[in-house]
């Protein structure tokens, strides 16, 4: 489970940018993940607090927001959403796209509380 070291990688993060507000909790950490990013969101969910435990991050509350896929045909130009397993412009159905979003895993926030 790669997750777990994933959380671990994030709190390290987390951490480091909690020690700028000594007199603050983390509260919850917010994560934008996409459907090609290789992580599954169920498990990093599972995974998280059992990383958390004992760290300046202990009882904050984990948020994955899911970002769509995206791609940009190469042919026509026209963005699309699309679904993971058919990058297929939505415009013209070429199948020459370009890969805008997706593939992603980004620290959107951190909510801190005195």
């Amino acid at each position: 489970m790669h997750e777990l070291s994933i959380c671990q990688a994030l709190l390290k993060q987390v951490s480091n940018i909690a020690q700028d507000y000594p007199e603050h909790k983390v509260e919850s950490i917010t994560l934008k993940i996409g459907p090609l990013s290789g992580v599954e969101p169920l498990l990093l969910e599972q995974a998280f607090p059992l990383a958390a435990a004992g760290s300046l991050v202990d009882g904050a509350k984990l948020i994955i927001e899911n970002l769509p896929v995206k791609v940009c045909c190469l042919q026509c130009g026209a963005e699309s959403k699309v679904l993971p397993n058919r990058l297929l412009c939505q415009h013209c159905g070429d199948w020459r796209t370009k890969l805008q979003s997706g593939d992603e895993m980004l620290l959107a926030s951190i909510e801190f509380i005195q």
